[in-house]
């Protein structure tokens, strides 16, 4: 099937007759990014299918890090304590560059830690939200290929299958099929080193493995032997050149990368799942043509370093998931979608920049190792270091809003309010009215937006309108201006 690039609005003939609407919107990918965005729809009643082209969830167990914003999203839908009953929390420092550094006091969020998990456990805890929500997820499905019209997207499946739905969105990973089926272009670079990554028994004696690997890493950064327990260590070593990532390494690359890094290979055996990973550095030209939008690892990919990629994808969802809905539900302002693209891509670029920059400083050449050094006596400035915490957690971020007071754009913290705690009151993806004065009101507005009138919020504002995804819309006390600023974000009221 071909794909032409057709805006929203426009027509073709290249699909006659299609079948009709089944969905509204299919989801390739049923990942973190994927799993997200189908609840978030979900919320809003939209009818969502996901297709995942694997028989069944991954087996091995990744620990990923979920950074502060993504445990404020978790809040806000009402998801932290089920995450964090299947997780470790551990101080938000140390992140840039694995330069050790305390993490900074006074950090603007009431989850201010790192939460390490099992990544099958939290796409498992996602992808189980969804369902719940009422999402369809349909596995061993593999799309193939894709026509788009004015009403709507063609999916054809590996099979032959052929299912209709208003949107498509790629969630399905760095070499999506879906990004490659719209021909958009994905320029950066090539991995230019590469990372053997696994889990496997080691025969040493603890003693020897802490006191070796604390030595390897002085000067190899990408290195380490961590125990997990009952024998079993997670092993990170440079590997010799760059492969094939489609074929996983064998044992036998990590002992003779092992041998060549650290004098031994500690006895390693026995293991539970290897991998490599790459520093190739990619970014889409668009997150959108017509119909068809993409998420995540789709849209762009880059080192792992700081731990940034699941949360960037979590996160795109959530930005993308109520644009979509208002969308699909008949509100959406005429911009709004577009939104989603001017709002994530330059976030995403900025986490290409930050990767690269680490990637640098990772290296062992004197040049990158001198560099080094001083970015880490710059980071004893108090200011430095939370800054680039900030960068690497995603709490820094500020949407371009337009003029206004700084707080406009970015994300409000998880304040008290007279009703328990603000984020409790986002579960169910709407919008909200934080009203400190008891003044003002949402009016016609009210079947999406939701108004609290609370003159003790703990809060430096006459007046807040936060999006469905926690960002601050706009400030101020006046009713007109409030309502100019609900119309701008959720369209005409409802009488």
């Amino acid at each position: 099937m071909q794909s032409p690039q057709v805006t929203a609005e426009s027509s073709s003939n290249d699909t006659a007759d299609p079948a009709p609407l089944m969905f509204d919107v299919i989801i390739a990918g049923c990942g973190p990014t994927g799993a997200m965005l189908a609840a978030e729809l979900r919320l809003h009643d939209v009818r969502v299918l996901v297709l995942e082209k694997e028989t069944e969830p991954v087996s091995f167990v990744r620990i990923v890090g979920l950074h502060i914003r993504s445990l404020e999203l978790m809040a806000m839908r009402g998801l932290l304590d089920r995450v964090l009953e299947h997780g470790r929390r551990r101080p938000a420092g140390g992140f840039f560059a694995a330069i050790d550094k305390p993490v900074p006091r006074g950090l603007d969020s009431a989850h201010a830690y790192l939460l390490g998990i099992p990544q099958p456990v939290i796409v498992h805890l996602l992808e189980e939200h969804a369902i719940e929500l009422g999402a369809q997820v349909r596995r061993g499905c593999a799309v193939a290929g894709l026509e788009q019209d004015g009403e709507g997207v063609t999916v054809e499946l590996a099979g032959g299958q052929r299912l209709r739905s208003r949107y498509l969105v790629g969630c399905d990973g760095g070499r999506s099929t879906v990004r490659k089926l719209l021909g958009v272009g994905f320029p950066g670079e090539p991995s230019r080193t590469e990372t053997l990554m696994g889990e496997m028994q080691v025969g040493a004696p603890q003693e020897e493995i802490a006191a070796k690997a604390a030595e390897v890493h002085e000067t190899h950064k990408r290195f380490w032997l961590r125990p997990f327990g009952e024998g079993v260590h997670s092993v990170l070593v440079p590997a010799a050149g760059v492969s094939d990532r489609a074929e996983p390494p064998t044992l036998e690359d990590f002992k003779q990368q092992l041998r060549a890094i650290a004098g031994t290979d500690f006895g390693v055996h026995s293991p539970r799942w290897l991998s490599r990973f790459g520093d190739a550095t990619r970014l889409a030209e668009r997150y959108r043509v017509g119909r068809v939008l993409l998420a995540g690892d789709a849209a762009h990919i880059h080192p792992p370093t700081g731990g940034q990629g699941l949360n960037l994808g979590v996160q795109d969802a959530f930005n993308l998931g109520w644009k979509l809905a208002a969308q699909i539900r008949g509100w959406a302002p005429e911009p709004l979608l577009d939104t989603y693209q001017a709002e994530r891509r330059p976030v995403a670029e900025d986490v290409l920049d930050n990767t690269r920059a680490q990637t640098e400083l990772l290296s062992t050449g004197p040049g990158p190792q001198a560099v080094r050094r001083l970015l880490t006596e710059l980071m004893d400035f108090d200011e430095v270091n939370r800054h680039l915490i900030e960068k690497i957690t995603a709490i820094g971020i500020r949407y371009d809003f337009g003029e206004g007071p700084d707080l406009v754009g970015r994300r409000l913290r998880d304040i008290d309010v007279k009703q328990g705690r603000l984020y409790d009151l986002l579960h169910r993806g709407r919008g909200l009215l934080l009203d400190r004065t008891e003044r003002l009101t949402v009016g016609g507005w009210a079947d999406r937006v939701d108004h609290l009138a609370d003159p003790t919020a703990e809060l430096d504002a006459p007046c807040v309108l936060l999006r469905p995804d926690g960002h601050v819309a706009w400030i101020g006390d006046d009713q007109q201006h409030l309502d100019d600023h609900l119309s701008r974000w959720f369209g005409k009221p409802a009488n």
